[in-house]
């Protein structure tokens, strides 16, 4: 029986089996969804591929927001499954065991991130650890204050960043469902605590592939900055060319996994 908590939050329970299951998708009788998954948040990256034909739709998911299709890339090493997680962890949570359903093993997600310290726009942060300050997780991994990325996939994204000569950091990640209550009592103590960036969804991913026993990273890009006195939003949506370079950066370091 289920031990009463304080809080249901806490309430976890680790059966493997739930009411119900995530679904399989049976509308490609051929079964094209790829072992290795590149979760990319970049819409407009997303968009340029499809108007390019570089990516080809291979499978559907379904929200109450609609469609989510994913599509297959061809690069260099291999094919990959792409598709955007939707927003905050929740959803995100909810579509990467879906895609485990479907038979993804190995995934790295790549998005963008406010950013505790001083770092340049565009600069990439390689997250070791989510500060869990968001729901989804607490339902995949017993209460804990962090939850890890896997190492196979930290260390797939920090060679193919070095490999490229790509700047990067490595460090904690706060993720959290509420945006509009990052107060500056809670920035100065994520900041305290060693977090250099802030994001909806590291926290879910990772711990969803723990419980799911699959492999999960995440490569995020320095949007706007919230270490100084006001927000700078830094117009950090509006740069195309970094995102798409980040995207395929993800893409190369899933295919090394």
């Amino acid at each position: 029986m289920l031990k009463r908590k304080p809080y249901p939050i806490l309430e976890f329970d680790p059966s493997p089996k739930a009411y119900f299951q995530p679904p399989g998708n049976n509308s490609y009788k051929n079964r094209e969804f790829h072992e290795r998954v590149v979760f990319c948040f970049f819409k407009d990256v997303v968009d340029q591929l499809i108007k390019k034909r570089r990516a080809r739709k291979i499978a559907a998911f379904w929200s109450e927001m609609g469609e989510h299709p994913a599509y297959e890339v061809r690069a260099k090493g291999g094919k990959v499954s792409v598709m955007h997680p939707g927003i905050g962890s929740s959803l995100a949570a909810g579509f990467l065991d879906e895609c485990i359903a479907m038979g993804g093993r190995k995934f790295v997600a790549c998005g963008g991130a406010g950013v505790l310290q001083d770092l340049a726009l565009g600069h990439l942060i390689v997250p070791t650890s989510a500060v869990r300050d968001e729901g989804a997780s607490y339902h995949y991994q017993p209460p804990a204050r962090e939850v890890a990325p896997h190492p196979k996939a930290v260390a797939a994204i920090k060679k193919t960043l070095a490999k490229h000569e790509v700047p990067f950091v490595t460090g904690k990640t706060w993720t959290t469902d509420g945006f509009y209550r990052e107060t500056r009592e809670k920035l100065k103590a994520r900041k305290m605590e060693g977090c250099i960036s802030v994001e909806m969804e590291c926290a879910a991913f990772f711990a969803v592939a723990r419980f799911r026993k699959v492999q999960c990273g995440q490569i995020l890009y320095s949007g706007d900055d919230l270490s100084g006195e006001t927000h700078n939003n830094r117009d950090w949506q509006k740069r195309g060319s970094i995102r798409e370079k980040v995207f395929w950066l993800a893409v190369e370091a899933c295919l090394q996994m």
